[in-house]
């Protein structure tokens, strides 16, 4: 009997041992960006999953949008602690825009973008559909760059919506 492949969805509803808090130490894989928010070693992280991340993202409203960093900020304060895991919150934010695209819900995933505006070419249709869906709703993107381009959100930074 071969192995059969989790679907999306059943990565999003396994999130095993979760959450949990650690004490933050400079050999976790999510140290570097944490650190670049002011974490220092000691402080408490807490590795949230992945339902709470797409209840998370079901509340951005049209017009609105939303970066890990907001993210993590709400489920740190959920959980009364310092910060969040930003690699297992990038994984689950992955998880929950394939997971929304498998079973045809109703959670906004385009409107997540990253902490600098750019969009996310890992999500389902990659970068295209992204920038589709975020024009559809009045967003404006620009490209940079020649040979790599990328895509941002044009003032983004005053579309984030603030959960905490």
């Amino acid at each position: 009997m071969g192995y059969k492949r989790k679907t999306w969805q059943q990565k999003l509803e396994t999130s095993t041992n979760l959450p949990k808090t650690l004490e933050l130490e400079p050999t976790f894989p999510c140290y570097p960006a944490l650190n670049k928010m002011g974490a220092k070693p000691g402080d408490s992280v807490v590795l949230a999953p992945g339902l709470e991340v797409n209840t998370i993202m079901r509340q951005v409203p049209k017009g609105r949008l939303l970066t890990l960093e907001e993210i993590c900020k709400k489920l740190a304060k959920n959980h009364g602690v310092d910060y969040c895991c930003t690699l297992t919150t990038g994984i689950f934010i992955n998880i929950v825009a394939n997971a929304a695209e498998e079973m045809g819900s109703n959670v906004p995933y385009w409107r997540t973008v990253k902490n600098d505006g750019q969009l996310n070419d890992k999500f389902p249709g990659g970068v295209e559909n992204q920038k589709r869906m975020l024009e559809k709703e009045g967003h404006i993107i620009t490209e940079r760059g020649r040979k790599h381009i990328k895509y941002y959100v044009k003032d983004f930074d005053k579309k984030i919506i603030s959960l905490v």
